[in-house]
């Protein structure tokens, strides 16, 4: 099965695992690219007003693979505004996809963003995995969003969670 890896990260966390599957799984690996550096105010504007990015690569690299994978954080419980320039390319060619997010977690799951990914793609992923930073960090206190927020992955982190998701690829490839 030929496999794309597709990334966006604003603090690396979902760059750094999307690296470690994508070679877990010898497949090709693209880390989505904007044209000017991302703002928590650009972020905030492009969620109130649902922009749809410019990025690199194109979102038709896609059409040569058969399952895609897509990791990217969630922002204000959407999908990370890079990451929808590629969902809307699914809607017009369709294909089966992945979605994978590494997110704080300190305001708790995220449950409409399945909803909207079937909205933007006009179909449900195959495989739906919301991680969270706060289930890394010790739960005595409650992980804020300051300390989910500056957490970065260590190497042990990177392979525990690659190997979760590797093993729900491996189940419907």
């Amino acid at each position: 099965m030929n496999i794309a890896v597709i990334s966006y990260s604003f603090t690396g966390n979902n760059d750094a695992l999307a690296g470690s599957v994508a070679k877990e799984l010898s497949s090709e690996y693209f880390q989505i690219s904007e044209s000017k550096p991302r703002t928590l105010s650009s972020i905030t504007m492009d969620m109130i007003f649902s922009r749809i990015p410019l990025v690199q690569p194109s979102p038709n690299v896609l059409v040569k693979y058969d399952l895609i994978l897509f990791f990217g954080p969630i922002w204000m419980g959407q999908v990370a505004t890079p990451l929808r320039p590629y969902l809307k390319h699914l809607k017009t060619n369709p294909n089966k996809y992945v979605f994978i997010s590494i997110s704080g977690g300190a305001d708790g799951p995220n449950t409409k963003v399945p909803g909207e990914l079937r909205k933007r793609t006009g179909a449900d992923p195959v495989v739906f995995i919301d991680l969270y930073i706060a289930d890394l960090i010790s739960t005595n206190p409650k992980p804020t969003r300051k300390a989910t927020s500056a957490y970065k992955l260590d190497p042990g982190d990177i392979k525990q969670l690659t190997s979760i998701v590797v093993k729900k690829i491996i189940d419907v490839t």
